[in-house]
């Protein structure tokens, strides 16, 4: 999801390699970074002045069933990024979440401490430790709910409301407990150049403005697809969802961009208007079939 983004906005004035381990674009190239001598060599090879470390493994369940592939995921090779970019002599990009935090509190900035709550969570949070304590030069950028890439990309609730949509659905159960920012993977990537470009490292959070729910985005989602009429949206707790999203998750993800705004470099919309260019762009003819009649 992220990638797509970085890719579209750096290309036009900037020589990029990008990796992955599912080539599915002609943009990328093979490599699996948890092999760190791969890694580095890769990287050595291609000499670049920045270094962005975007993946991980994001589904929450699998990281909770399969905790050390979590951490050799998610984890080590942050460490060996770190190592790589030193040795360079260049700084490194990190992507941070909102999900580290516990969800105690309504909003989090950059000073408020995290707490994560489960094994995706602590692997990130220990990637985010590792890079402050021991990268020459660093950004850590904390996103909150992703949402980009369109059908084919998007794995996050953005489009798991539109896959439901796209196949006829007219009900749809929503959780109205859970708070949150989203983040919009254009605009994150954009805010990120204009870090990069100013050269103001650290940590920042970087979501979009207006904090929300899960159940106020799902309403403006239908609004914006005009079926706000013909599709119901039934509110439920996180309980109705325990058997299939187990792993434990924040009543709160809200992220403040405190340190963007103090500095004056806060570029993130609100998310009522990236959540609209994002459905134009990705998603114009995708609900094409007939609501199903009951």
């Amino acid at each position: 999801m992220l990638g797509e983004a970085f890719q579209a906005e750096f290309r036009r004035d900037h020589i990029l390699r990008c990796t992955d381990i599912d080539v599915n674009e002609s943009w990328l190239d093979y490599l699996d970074f948890r092999d760190a001598d791969a890694y580095r060599r890769d990287v050595l090879q291609f000499a670049p002045h920045i270094l962005v470390h975007l993946g991980a493994i994001t589904d929450l369940e699998y990281c909770e069933l399969h905790a050390d592939e979590a951490y050799r995921s998610n984890t080590l090779p942050v460490e060996s990024a770190v190592w790589i970019a030193n040795e360079l002599g260049i700084p490194v990009v990190y992507i941070g979440t909102a999900g580290i935090f516990d969800g105690e509190k309504d909003v989090y900035d950059e000073w408020d401490q995290p707490n994560p709550m489960g094994h995706y969570a602590r692997s990130k949070f220990a990637g985010e430790v590792f890079v402050r304590d021991h990268a020459q030069r660093f950004l850590i950028c904390r996103a909150g709910w992703m949402m980009g890439g369109g059908p084919r990309k998007d794995k996050k609730f953005i489009h798991r409301i539109m896959s439901q949509l796209h196949q006829g659905a007219r009900d749809l159960f929503v959780v109205n407990d859970r708070l949150g920012t989203p983040t919009y993977t254009h605009d994150f990537a954009a805010n990120v150049r204009v870090l990069l470009e100013r050269e103001y490292w650290g940590l920042y959070n970087m979501a979009c403005a207006g904090m929300t729910t899960r159940l106020e985005v799902a309403k403006e989602l239908l609004l914006l697809s005009r079926l706000d009429r013909d599709v119901k949206i039934h509110e439920v707790s996180s309980d109705y969802f325990s058997g299939e999203f187990f792993a434990p998750r924040p009543k709160s993800e809200r992220l403040l961009n405190r340190r963007l705004m103090m500095r004056g470099v806060n570029v993130m919309r609100d998310w009522r208007i990236a959540l609209k260019e994002y459905l134009e762009i990705y998603y114009d003819d995708y609900l094409t079939v007939q609501i199903r009649n009951e």
